[in-house]
């Protein structure tokens, strides 16, 4: 049977610059052969620009900051998610009282996630982005539900202080609208998508 990769035809190393195992999971479940790098940049950014500029930036960031290391041929991947609501980006969260703040705004209303996605070709440097976005609504959370998620630790890695996936935070979700990986954090089937056009417009990989 052949591997993601070479359905792709892609016969260079695939490098995730991520240290989530949220994605680092989603990427293994498709079958995609890869490796990851880590990729330490400032993602402190002007907040007051479109979410999906802000999600879109951090992603090329991540990736091309790996890809310039590089000495031999690879694609590094990098993903950057955000929630946004009324305008307002949210990030992970700084602390406990952040977190408590950010899952107070979620509760009882609809918010949107974003994540932007690179791939980046380290010999070229050629790359290409885009985005995905999904909608989500919480019920109304009590301030107990809140904190109880808060001590369980889980909050604090996430964008919008919450997971949706093997996570109490799944139960404060009562519908999405869009993309379930986008949540996670991963749209799989836009990467597939963008590898796919990567590969078909940069041939000499």
């Amino acid at each position: 049977m052949k591997t993601i990769n070479q359905i792709l035809n892609i016969d260079v190393p695939i490098i995730l610059a991520s240290r989530s195992p949220r994605r680092h999971k989603l990427l293994s479940m498709v079958g995609l052969e890869f490796t990851t790098k880590f990729s330490d940049i400032d993602e402190e950014i002007d907040t007051d620009i479109p979410p999906e500029a802000y999600c879109i930036h951090l992603a090329w960031s991540k990736a091309d900051v790996i890809a310039s290391k590089l000495v031999t041929p690879a694609l590094v991947i990098g993903a950057d998610t955000i929630v946004v609501i009324d305008g307002m980006i949210l990030n992970k969260p700084a602390d406990r009282d952040d977190a408590y703040r950010i899952l107070k705004l979620l509760s009882g209303n609809t918010h949107t996630v974003y994540t932007g996605l690179s791939i980046v070709d380290a010999v070229s440097r050629n790359w290409i982005t885009d985005f995905q976005t999904t909608e989500v609504t919480f019920r109304e959370l009590s301030d107990e539900e809140i904190w109880l998620y808060i001590e369980s630790g889980s909050p604090m890695d996430k964008a919008g202080a919450y997971g949706i996936q093997d996570d109490f935070g799944a139960l404060f979700v009562s519908h999405i609208n869009g993309c379930y990986y986008n949540i996670v954090g991963l749209p799989v089937q836009l990467l597939y998508i963008m590898l796919k056009r990567f590969r078909g417009e940069n041939a000499q990989l």
